[in-house]
This record gives structure tokens, C-alpha cells and sequence, in this order.
């Protein structure tokens, strides 16, 4: 008689278990978390199929509904103002979660390899400003842990954590730098930064798999792609456990610090970078700012395989993209270059005013066509005003070559913001090219003192 009471009990038990479901959120969404202001953001979960959900915020009185499918999923859009202050977030069906003190700001998601992902603790200059700066409760750090996966996943580890010296010390210091100038630049306002970074990956690792299987070229440089003991290199697994997740969290943007480890495939790295710019501005349907690092100088061996990288980085031109230099703060001995203030700082004077429309001067000089005078090449490029060379770096990086392409370095002068180029050694030069090795750093800057990217006119 007891055995069949135990067995009743446990079956009741299974049926009121089975009769309700917690609500869940994937890790993205928790205390101290930052939504992007003056927005429709999404927010999502999980439920016993056909639960109703019902989610209610400090901001206003409403209260917004839905069910969940039978899949157990749920979505709801919220509008977001632009207010400051602890907010809360309810989300209510058989129980309810409670998401305090939640801010409403700025919210960039910043990707890459280790030098994105370099922090405090691994060694930066600047440190004691970083120590200053770090108690900030307007900055607001999601650091994603390192997890590779065969297929999308729909949730990542890692937590929303208050700006302070421990956390700073522990997140990427270049997003860190950009976050405390921005916030500061837009009066104080919220910023959350969301790290998903991991050193000594290519490319190809963070992009969907299917955009490279799709594509006879980018499927070959793949292949090209070493095999290394510090990550991995399969098509789409880093995109897989720590982008596909995010999506669609609401950003304001999106920063990028890779190149480095494509080096070997450095042919395709152009049509590389730009198809995993369009593949996450695809899933995430909307096409979101996106700002990139131009890998500094570095010695990799033979063959100018670093500065080729370079050139391809500053030759991607989609809408919406810029790039910043680092010619001048790198180190051409440590691939981690530590001045990651410098960085940080470049980052938010191009988003300052692309994105938010203030009066900053952050683009660096851009070669922009090429003249052939005679048995002289006249230089045009962008942002030039104030073009000069340092007077202690006064020798030239500039070379030219004619139809041979056998380029002989070239006596330049400047005028009226244009280089203007000749060597004795070509009498009808056709080609140019400027800082053209892995190690040689810009000595061509503009009045906003940015240099000029290593670039070349033979393809």
C-alpha cells in the first residue's frame, strides 16, 4: 500500500513539474545590463509552450504580452527612451524574473583577437588614467567567454558587470578606453560593451560557416588556414558560440581588431573581411556601424605579408565601415602593441562623429588617386590639410616604378596638400607606393596628426 502512495506522489509531482516551466532568459539579458536608448529592442526566452508572458518595465505603466510557441520561445519588442538611472525589467508568466539595475545607453559590441581582447592585467601604458577612470557606473562590461561550437548556439556564457577597477582591469582595455571617452563626450550617458574576443583566430572563424562554404574563393583560403594550439580555425565556430547568440541584442555598433592571424591568406583577406561585415549585418537585419583597427607594423617574415593586410583592410569600402590607424602607436617588436588608450581614443573620435554627429577630426590622410606629370607622379589624397612629414623622420618612404614594376625609392616634395614624387632611376613612372614593408611606420601625417595608411597603385 505505501509503494503505490510513493508512486502517486511522484507521479503528482511529475505532472505539477511537468504543468509549469520557468521562464528564462539567454545570459545576455541580466542585472546591471545596458539596452540601447531610442529603440525597439528585442528581448527573448523561453516558457512552457503556450504560456502567456508578460513584461513590465520602471519606465512606464504598460505592460506587453505575448505566448510562447510550442517550441517554448518567446519574443517581445520593448521602446526604450532616453532616460538615466537604475531601471527594472519584469518578466512574468508562472514565475517571474526581475532584471535591476538596468541602464539605458550606448551599447557596442567590440570583436576580434588578442588585441582587442588585451586587457589591464596582460600590460597597457596608461595605466594609472585606467585606474582613474575605472570607477565608473556609467560603463557597463559583458565579457563572452571563449567557447567554439559546430553549429549556432542559442546562448553564451558570461555576465554584465559594473564599470570598477576589478572589472576594468579584466575587460578589453582599447574597449574600455573608448567606452569611458564616448560616455564622457555624450554627457555621461550609459555605455554597454560587450567583449566577445579571442587571440589568434582568423577571420574565417567568425563569420557563418555557410557564407564561406557558399563561395569557391573564400572556401580556398580557408583552407590555406594553419592548424595552431591557442584556437580554432574551422570555418564559423567562434561565430557559432559567441555572435550567433547575440543576435539580434540591439547595438549602436559594432568594433573590430583582426588581421594578424590571415597573414598566411593574405589574397583574400579584402573579400574575407568584407563578407563577414555583410554576413552579421545580415542576421542581424539592419546594416550596423562598423568600425575596424588597421593591424599596426610587425615583422612576419618574408614576403610583406603585414602590410599587404593593411592595404587589404584599407581597401574595403562598404557603407557605414571606417578604419583607424595605428602605424604610430604600435610597436614594431611586440605584435601586442600596449598604448591601447591611443586606440581606444581613435575609436571614439571616429564614432563620436560618424555616429553621433560631433565636430571631431578623426579620419587620417587617405591616398586618393594618382597622376602621372611627365617623368613625375603627383599623389591626391583625402583629408590632407596640413600634409607633412616630421621633421626628424624627413626620409622618404615613397617609391615608384614603371611598367616593370621594379619600384626605386623617390625624392617627394608636398605642395598644396599633394606629394608629389620623382627618382632618376624612372623616366616614365607609372606606379606608386608608400610605407610598402611589414616594420615601416607612417612618417606622412595631416593637421589632425594621423598618418597616412601604407598603401600601393600596382593592382
Amino acid at each position: 500500500m505505501i509503494k503505490y502512495i510513493l508512486i502517486g506522489v511522484n507521479l503528482m509531482l511529475m505532472l505539477s513539474f511537468n504543468s509549469f516551466a520557468n521562464i528564462s532568459l539567454p545570459g545576455i539579458f541580466s542585472d546591471n545590463m545596458v539596452l540601447q536608448r531610442n529603440a525597439e529592442v528585442k528581448i527573448w526566452g523561453w516558457a512552457k509552450a503556450m504560456e502567456e508572458v508578460i513584461l513590465s518595465n520602471s519606465w512606464n505603466n504598460e505592460q506587453i504580452k505575448t505566448k510562447a510557441l510550442n517550441s517554448g520561445y518567446w519574443e517581445l519588442l520593448l521602446a526604450t527612451p532616453d532616460i538615466r538611472g537604475a531601471q527594472e525589467i519584469k518578466i512574468s508568466g508562472y514565475n517571474e524574473v526581475t532584471l535591476k539595475n538596468v541602464l539605458l545607453g550606448e551599447v557596442w559590441l567590440v570583436s576580434g583577437q588578442s588585441n582587442m581582447e588585451w586587457t589591464f592585467n596582460f600590460g597597457i601604458d596608461h595605466k594609472e588614467e585606467a585606474l582613474k577612470m575605472a570607477e565608473n557606473s556609467q560603463l557597463r562590461f559583458f565579457s563572452v567567454d571563449h567557447r567554439s561550437a559546430d553549429f549556432p548556439q542559442q546562448d553564451l556564457a558570461g555576465k554584465w558587470e559594473v564599470g570598477s577597477v576589478d572589472a576594468m582591469k579584466n575587460f578589453s582595455a582599447i574597449a574600455f578606453f573608448f567606452g569611458h571617452k564616448l560616455s564622457k563626450e555624450l554627457n555621461n550617458v550609459p555605455i554597454g560593451l560587450i567583449n566577445s574576443s579571442w587571440g589568434g583566430t582568423p577571420a574565417e572563424v567568425w563569420m557563418p560557416a555557410e557564407v564561406i562554404e557558399e563561395n569557391a574563393e573564400l572556401s580556398e583560403a580557408a583552407k590555406l588556414l594553419p592548424d595552431v594550439e591557442w584556437g580554432p580555425n574551422t570555418p564559423g565556430f567562434l561565430y557559432n558560440a559567441m555572435i550567433a547568440p547575440l543576435i539580434p541584442f540591439k547595438l549602436a555598433g559594432i568594433l573590430w581588431y583582426q588581421g594578424e592571424s590571415n597573414v598566411d591568406n593574405v589574397q583574400y583577406y579584402q573579400k574575407m573581411f568584407s563578407s563577414l561585415i555583410r554576413s552579421w549585418r545580415k542576421k542581424w537585419g539592419e546594416e550596423i556601424p562598423f568600425y575596424y583597427a588597421q593591424i599596426a607594423p610587425y615583422s612576419y617574415g618574408e614576403g610583406n605579408k603585414g602590410v599587404k593586410v593593411r592595404d587589404a583592410q584599407r581597401r574595403v569600402d562598404l557603407p557605414g565601415t571606417g578604419m583607424i590607424l595605428t602605424s604610430d602607436i604600435g610597436n614594431i617588436k611586440d605584435i601586442h602593441p600596449r598604448n591601447k588608450m591611443g586606440a581606444g581614443n581613435r575609436f571614439a573620435d571616429l564614432v563620436l562623429h560618424e555616429v553621433y554627429g560631433k565636430s571631431t577630426q578623426p579620419y587620417a590622410p587617405a591616398f586618393q588617386k594618382l597622376e602621372v606629370q611627365g617623368n613625375k607622379l603627383v599623389l591626391h589624397f583625402e583629408n590632407a590639410e596640413g600634409l607633412y612629414v616630421p621633421k626628424d623622420r624627413k626620409e622618404s618612404q615613397f617609391e615608384i616604378a614603371g611598367e616593370d614594376k621594379k619600384f626605386y625609392t623617390a625624392d617627394y616634395t608636398i605642395k598644396e596638400n599633394k606629394v608629389i614624387l620623382k627618382s632618376k632611376k624612372v623616366k616614365n613612372p607609372v606606379y606608386a607606393r608608400f610605407s610598402w614593408g611589414d616594420i615601416l611606420e607612417s612618417n606622412l601625417f595631416n593637421n589632425a596628426n594621423l598618418p597616412s595608411s601604407s598603401f600601393t597603385t600596382e593592382y
